[in-house]
């Protein structure tokens, strides 16, 4: 199925206590450019990131966004400094001892102390975290890719409709061809009576001449090869993989012959033809520079 390069796709969810959004749109470009903006506390996932963009997208410049609360998948953990609050209450029984004190020393007194307890979170595991974030990108991928198959269809319908109006206008510059020879002949025999001032014409001589110009002006080479690359880009419209780039150099096949075509008329409705076949390849390679 044909998809158009301009597109966009969102996905979100909540996946190990994290809220992830991810944003994913494109517009054309020749190549495929990614770009993924990200909070920096996960860049760790980027490359798996842009490896699964360039699985789902040929061509295009394509940017990910994606947001992150985590929040309720912050853990904390506390850590208690043993070996300090062994310390700490050596020193304060030492106290006691030298100075006849009465030692009165509660677990939470001691744990005021500076350093005793400590506050960290728990270390995440990057793997699954980065497995989480592709979960919610492929979601958005597949909106993404949906958007751009749509537009894609309607793309190629409206290159369908102008191949039959250049089909159309090649029938008609195969049917006209052979009238401008026998019109010129006519035009030649008239000439020569004219000049001559006499009805005794070499028949052989007017022969020849509409030869020479009729293999002039012959375009039949050039309409088989148009037909043919109708039915080529008709064929590529059809298919399941990106096929934009061999559009795009086949659409200037059709121009070439087109401007051969009109290169080799001298008839005033072949050239009304040509113009206007001309003007639909032109449109034809405006749309071609939208699909991937």
């Amino acid at each position: 199925m044909i998809k158009s390069m301009t597109g966009y796709g969102r996905a979100r969810d909540n996946v190990g206590g994290r809220d992830i959004t991810v944003e994913v749109r494109s517009v054309n470009n020749r190549y495929l450019d990614c770009t993924v903006k990200m909070p920096r506390a996960y860049i760790f996932a980027e490359d798996a990131i842009k490896a699964d963009v360039q699985k789902a997208v040929s061509r295009g410049k394509v940017d990910v966004f994606i947001t992150i609360d985590a929040l309720e998948a912050d853990e904390t953990v506390v850590m208690v400094n043993k070996a300090l609050a062994k310390g700490y209450c050596d020193a304060i029984r030492s106290i006691s001892e030298e100075l006849s004190l009465e030692m009165d020393l509660s677990a939470r007194e001691l744990a005021r102390f500076p350093d005793v307890l400590s506050v960290t979170k728990a270390e995440t595991d990057l793997e699954q975290v980065s497995g989480e974030i592709r979960a919610v990108l492929a979601d958005a991928l597949a909106a993404y890719n949906a958007m751009r198959a749509v537009e894609g269809e309607k793309l190629a319908d409206d290159i369908r409709s102008r191949l039959d109006r250049i089909e159309a206008l090649t029938a008609e510059v195969e049917r006209r061809s052979p009238e401008t020879v026998a019109e010129y002949r006519q035009k030649l025999l008239e000439r020569m009576r004219e000049v001559l001032e006499s009805t005794t014409i070499d028949e052989s001589r007017i022969l020849t001449e509409a030869a020479i110009f009729a293999d002039k002006v012959a375009v039949d080479e050039e309409t088989v090869r148009l037909r043919s690359h109708l039915g080529q880009l008709r064929d590529m419209l059809k298919s399941d993989v990106p096929v934009g780039r061999k559009l795009d150099f086949l659409i200037q096949e059709v121009n070439r012959e087109s401007n051969t075509i009109g290169s080799k008329c001298n008839d005033i409705e072949i050239a009304r033809c040509v113009v206007e076949l001309k003007a639909e390849v032109e449109k034809i390679r405006e749309q071609v520079q939208n699909i991937e």
